[in-house]
């Protein structure tokens, strides 16, 4: 370098980021040894934040605009440097642009399988991937928390943290179970704004925000999709109906493989499954008969049975489908069984309108 330019660098009067690459988020203007005058001419443009670093600390950060560099403007940098008189004297601190344009179609996906605990469907577990888009917000924040001080730092740099931050997130959030299993299965546009929701109240810490957040795909298992969507026809969600089909469900795959007195269990089986769907669909429908037809109600109600099904409760049944139910081999006599106006549950050998019915029933085959 002639003596002619090492005079003419020896200040720098001139600070902006002109060329501004789509890609990259923060630039840091090269000053090398040079200092930076006083009353230089800073230039931030639109969709670019400038922030001042002296000594390893942020100092001023500066919005769109231009700027003529002063005490006046400066108050952070004058109160480090001790400038108590506003002298010209030059100075040297480090400037970083950083973009706050959005940076879009990035990429997110969880690496491992989310396993999540649904009081009606049980252990699931799910994997889920989309897209998203950001932007810095907080320019100070932003390079305190992520980026640093690099002489160029991108979205491909930034995009293995992002998606170890997004993952996470998305795993607690989804693992919170605030989040109901059927925007999993077939809502993904509410799922999505969930999502984003909660993970902007994190990324505020980092000076960012998601513009934009979808989830293109969940996956889980074909099995439990099915019993969501034939669950979902059942008007509305609630805990008795799933309660009444999963028992009828594990009714008739134990009339199929136990064979319990043969031929002819299986049939009774089959036809107390019968019953008890029929009485599921009628539970639903019956607010819409009554207002349709006002039908009168009946003159007595018949005893409503509960039992114990696979460890969980099952009902309620009337008392023709608790006689197919002890013919088929389902409801045996130790068999917990209750009804309104007894104070715990008994056996059902114990509960005497039932008694004839197990007297009936044939004895096991052995």
């Amino acid at each position: 370098m002639g003596l002619f330019d090492k005079l003419r660098n020896e200040f720098i009067d001139i600070i902006e980021w002109p060329d501004q690459k789509t890609d990259t988020l923060v630039w840091k203007f090269p000053r090398y040894q040079n200092e930076i005058k006083m009353n230089a001419k800073l230039t931030v443009r639109e969709a670019q934040q400038a922030v001042f670093i002296n000594e390893g600390k942020i100092a001023d950060v500066f919005q769109p605009g231009m700027y003529n560099l002063q005490t006046q403007n400066m108050p952070v940098m004058a109160t480090l440097k001790g400038w108590k008189y506003g002298f010209d004297s030059p100075f040297k601190a480090d400037v970083l642009f950083v973009s706050t344009r959005q940076a879009v179609d990035q990429k997110w996906g969880t690496k491992n399988a989310i396993t999540l605990s649904d009081d009606r469907f049980g252990m699931i577990e799910l994997r889920a991937f989309g897209t998203y888009a950001f932007k810095v917000t907080d320019a100070g924040k932003f390079i305190k928390e992520i980026a640093g001080i690099e002489r160029e730092y991108t979205t491909d740099e930034i995009g293995g943290q992002l998606k170890s931050i997004i993952a996470t997130r998305f795993t607690n959030a989804a693992g919170s179970g605030n989040i109901p299993i059927e925007k999993f299965a077939s809502n993904l546009e509410g799922l999505s704004s969930i999502i984003m929701e909660k993970l902007n109240a994190d990324f505020d810490n980092y000076g960012l925000t998601i513009t934009n957040f979808l989830v293109e795909n969940v996956s889980m298992p074909e099995e439990l999709k099915k019993e969501i969507f034939e669950y979902s026809r059942l008007n509305k969600i609630d805990m008795q109906k799933l309660a009444q089909l999963k028992s009828a469900q594990s009714i008739e795959i134990a009339a199929a493989n136990e064979g319990i007195g043969g031929i002819g269990a299986g049939l009774g089986a089959g036809i107390g499954v019968g019953n008890m769907m029929a009485s599921t669909i009628g539970q639903a429908t019956a607010p819409m008969q009554q207002a349709a037809g006002a039908m009168p109600p009946p003159l007595s109600v018949p005893a409503q049975y509960f039992t114990g099904v696979d460890g969980k409760q099952a009902g309620p049944f009337d008392s023709t489908q608790i006689q197919q139910m002890i013919q088929s081999g389902v409801i045996k006599r130790d068999s917990l069984m209750w009804k309104a106006g007894m104070a715990a549950w008994s056996a059902a050998s114990g509960i005497s309108e039932l008694t004839p019915y197990f007297d009936a029933a044939p004895p096991p085959l052995i």
